[in-house]
């Protein structure tokens, strides 16, 4: 989420150009479904543009990547990558998330309003902060147990990251998450263009 639909537009593009080169750096094979991310994150951002329009179909896009598909999305990638039992255990994790997540799409409209310089969504998903543990446990764990020192420190960047952008929105009205994309697609860039450390052993 960014402040505005030009950041959205903005940032996505370099967010998007960023991905393009990653996958470009990582080649076909394993690693890249973690490469194209940043893809995914900049493809995001572009809908949540149409949202500031009002634009309802992008409500929609907008709720389903970021709530059902990236929980699932991202240990699954790290798993495809690394091979670690850890991220198979995050996919699944994920994939419980996503359950519950995929049902309140279904059977609530998807909702945003101007709050500040950000955009507040409703979505009605029950249990909302037992699901955002389990989100949060999915993606983060996933890096942080990959047994690769780069996306171990894409995960602390992410959930430190995670915190301060909360914050922002919470005390400020403001949106700092599209800086935090744009962050973690220049750090899976640098993990694409050189070879992976990772072991398979848990």
């Amino acid at each position: 989420m960014c402040w505005s639909a030009g950041a959205d537009l903005l940032v996505g593009s370099a967010v998007t150009a960023v991905g393009v080169a990653a996958v470009l750096r990582a080649g076909p094979g394993r690693r890249l479904p973690l490469a194209a991310l940043p893809l995914l994150l900049g493809v995001h951002q572009w809908v949540e543009a149409g949202v500031w329009s009002g634009w309802a179909w992008a409500r929609t896009v907008w709720a389903v990547i970021a709530l059902p598909l990236l929980p699932v999305y991202v240990p699954a990638a790290v798993w495809c990558a690394t091979g670690r039992r850890s991220a198979a255990w995050c996919t699944a994790l994920g994939a419980a998330v996503a359950v519950p997540l995929t049902v309140a799409l279904a059977r609530h409209p998807v909702t945003a309003h101007p709050h500040g310089h950000t955009l507040d969504y409703a979505v009605g998903v029950p249990a909302a902060g037992l699901l955002l543990a389990g989100y949060l446990a999915a993606t983060l764990g996933a890096l942080l147990c990959s047994g690769d020192r780069r996306l171990r420190r894409l995960g602390m960047v992410l959930g430190a990251g995670a915190l301060v952008c909360g914050l922002l929105w919470r005390l400020a009205f403001v949106s700092t998450w599209c800086a935090l994309a744009a962050v973690a697609s220049v750090l899976l860039y640098d993990w694409a263009r050189r070879p992976g450390t990772a072991s398979t052993a848990f």
